[in-house]
């Protein structure tokens, strides 16, 4: 996400970073960069031009010239300009209403709706604990109402039947009247899409918003259109009163212009992004994390949120407990590990988050996905073993290793190599040993964040005052009990 984008940024910055003073010239050179870096990324003209007319008014005032960091100053003031494009803080829904809720769903054909439908609900559901039953008005897609109906049953959600023959307002009206009926706390409305802006399509629009009065009224458009985004919301936004944007496929969106775009053209907040095809795959926006991410900074706060949600506590508490009690860290164990952190997005999730971690460095260590392979290679060794094996890795002699090889299809020394890394990381869970010894790792992350918050990687790379050994220090904090 933002790959391109921070690639450019980050070298654009590159000159001022360093520099003892700021000077009318190199600021000059450095807003080019800056303007050109924003325009590749598909980034509204309009944005660009108020974007960096504002850094330049400030850029130019005592207060970043004689900084005692004027450089580092610089780079705060791009930071905050560019969490100010983006709208200053997440938005949550407003659901202060007698139930239910009702949330209108809009948008063109081909940007995920009806998928963000099922998304929302998921996300109402596990996070706010909200009962949520959704609706399908969409009486023109072949099997549009189908494909709500299997979504909704994947996440649990409660589905009102509709048909194509039904008038969208009368199909509305009876899924307010059911929810009202049977107490859910949420009705998420899924209506029709095109594949342009048409005056049918706003007209009809219009009618049901007026004839349900909904108190979210949300535009899901995909980001990966750039520009083209940021206008098709400005024409809903013109038709409809809408309360926010959600933004599709971010996570195939490596320019950024959507995201910078969305909040100046509209003046709605976007209020959740799509990362992935998965039901759990909705995040809420937070412009400041967003703009560390853009920066190289990482976005440590998302990630310790992420373990928070998705580690299983109940098998890491588990393990915590063996190894408090003396018992080793096996090799079932450390499957357990490897599913947790897929459930986390694997390997490429979790780096992306990190910091220093983004552009070029990042595309390097997961384009030719080997920390994928890797971890699907040992997931097969240790299948590939018997109870006995899993348990006690000290009963594996050679010719087990032949058998367990030929079982995952890999060689004598990949086993021999997955041996190894476990004994390492045995002895590291060790000093782990507490139920939140992991999140208390990564919260220690927050502290390199700020350091990398402080001296800008405009390069990607560590800042000069934190070499590889600080970050494998960092890495390896062990937390007092």
């Amino acid at each position: 996400m933002f790959d391109n984008l921070t690639e450019r940024l980050t070298q654009s910055l590159r000159n001022v970073t360093g520099t003892g003073t700021l000077t009318e010239d190199n600021i000059k050179d450095t807003l080019r960069e800056v303007r050109m870096a924003l325009l590749e990324a598909d980034v509204a003209l309009p944005v660009v031009k108020e974007f960096i007319e504002r850094i330049r008014s400030q850029a130019l005032g005592q207060e970043v010239m004689q900084a005692l960091s004027p450089g580092q100053a610089f780079v705060k003031l791009v930071f905050d300009e560019l969490v100010k494009t983006m709208g200053e803080a997440n938005e949550s829904l407003n659901l202060h209403t007698a139930p239910p809720a009702v949330v209108l769903m809009a948008g063109l054909q081909g940007a995920g709706k009806t998928t963000t439908v099922a998304k929302l609900a998921k996300y109402l559901q596990e996070r706010h604990k909200k009962k949520v039953l959704v609706v399908s008005c969409d009486i023109y897609r072949p099997a549009a109402i189908k494909q709500l109906e299997t979504v909704a049953a994947d996440v649990g959600a409660g589905f009102f039947p509709s048909h194509k023959d039904q008038d969208p307002i009368a199909i509305a009206q009876a899924a307010i009247a059911e929810a009202k009926l049977k107490f859910f706390d949420v009705l998420i409305v899924d209506t029709a899409g095109r594949l342009h802006v048409d005056a049918d399509m706003m007209a009809e629009i219009q009618g049901l918003h007026a004839a349900i009065n909904p108190i979210e009224t949300l535009f899901v458009v995909d980001a990966m259109t750039g520009q083209d985004a940021a206008n098709t919301a400005k024409a809903f936004n013109d038709a409809l009163p809408l309360t926010g944007v959600i933004l599709t496929k971010m996570d195939g969106d490596a320019r950024g212009g959507a995201a910078l775009s969305v909040r100046t053209i509209t003046g709605k907040p976007v209020k959740f992004m799509g990362m992935g095809e998965k039901t759990d795959a909705l995040e809420p926006f937070h412009p400041d994390r967003i703009a560390q991410r853009i920066l190289g900074m990482g976005d440590v706060l998302s990630l310790v949120e992420e373990v928070e949600r998705k580690i299983d506590k109940e098998k890491s508490e588990k393990i915590a407990k063996k190894l408090r009690k003396g018992g080793g860290f096996n090799l079932e164990d450390l499957l357990v590990q490897f599913q947790q952190m897929k459930a986390m997005g694997g390997m490429a999730g979790f780096l992306d988050k990190l910091p220093g971690m983004s552009g070029s460095q990042l595309q390097q260590v997961t384009s030719s996905g080997a920390p994928e392979k890797m971890m699907k290679q040992m997931e097969a060794i240790i299948q590939s073993m018997t109870p006995l094996e899993r348990h006690k890795p000290d009963v594996i002699n050679g010719s087990r290793k032949r058998r367990i090889a030929a079982g995952a299809g890999v060689q004598i020394q990949d086993v021999n190599r997955l041996l190894k890394q476990h004994a390492q990381m045995e002895k590291m869970m060790k000093k782990l040993s507490t139920p939140s010894g992991i999140t208390k790792m990564i919260r220690g992350l927050k502290g390199m964040q700020n350091k990398f918050a402080n001296q800008m990687p405009a390069d990607g790379q560590l800042p000069p005052n934190m070499n590889a050994a600080d970050l494998a220090k960092m890495m390896g904090k062990v937390p007092k009990k």
